[in-house]
């Protein structure tokens, strides 16, 4: 018997955490009952409710994308510019972004309706790795390689401030171009480009081709394929293993 958070977050309505607030502010019904306690078991006969809605767990699904340039990572855009629905296979199109890329950006994406899978990939403690390909206009050295560790102060879209962080490797420098894998555990909306103008350069090509334990290997631009079950179980021992390693971190801290 799964317990009712659980139960909630398998229906993807939202994750396990979100599923208790949604219990505890009384929105959740077992068959006739109004339930605001944690900790309740669901029995397979039981009916379960949210807002009054009769939610059921659904088959998870994992997908890898291969996005190309020019597509925006949204369901819908007011400005009418082009989405990675636009071009994701029909029967997909309920799934959700693990993340997203920028428009002018290619490169790999998970597509799920895992929402506790969702919420522990881009949670902001566990700090999940996304690994790119960046191509600058100009030389590309230790300095600015420091400078990116260290942090660089940028402004989010909201216009608030926020230090960001890069590990980074050079891969081919010159002094017209520079290409460089960056490592970031963080998710701030366009933060690579934004760290690279701070220091005086511009982004030519952004491409991600790892999140985690997945890589883009093996996909075209554009194309979908379904994760096999033995890399989303290595990708959830993955995941598991960041959660334990932030738990002792906190206990030490």
């Amino acid at each position: 018997m799964p317990r009712l958070n659980r139960y909630i977050a398998s229906a993807g309505i939202c994750s396990r955490r979100k599923a208790d607030e949604l219990i505890l502010s009384g929105r959740v019904r077992v068959n006739d009952k109004r339930i605001d306690e944690l900790g309740f078991y669901v029995r397979e006969k039981d009916r379960v409710y949210v807002d009054d809605k009769l939610v059921r767990p659904q088959k998870l699904e994992y997908y890898k994308f291969y996005k190309p340039a020019g597509y925006i990572t949204t369901t819908e855009d007011e400005k009418g510019r082009k989405t990675i629905y636009d071009i994701i296979p029909a029967e997909l199109r309920h799934l959700k972004p693990v993340g997203r890329l920028d428009k002018d950006s290619s490169g790999l994406i998970i597509l799920t309706n895992d929402g506790e899978f969702i919420n522990e990939m881009t949670h902001p403690s566990i700090k999940v790795p996304k690994v790119y390909i960046v191509t600058i206009n100009g030389k590309f050295t230790q300095e600015y390689a420091e400078k990116m560790l260290n942090g660089i102060e940028i402004e989010t879209d909201s216009g608030e401030k926020k230090t960001a962080y890069a590990e980074s490797m050079p891969m081919e420098i010159t002094p017209k171009e520079s290409r460089i894998q960056i490592v970031l555990y963080q998710g701030i909306n366009r933060q690579i480009r934004k760290m690279f103008a701070k220091l005086g350069f511009e982004v030519l090509h952004l491409k991600r081709i790892q999140h985690a334990t997945l890589t883009i290997e093996g996909l075209k631009k554009g194309q979908v394929k379904a994760i096999k079950p033995k890399q989303i179980k290595e990708l959830k021992a993955y995941i598991a293993k960041k959660k334990r390693e932030y738990a002792k971190n906190s206990n030490n801290g």
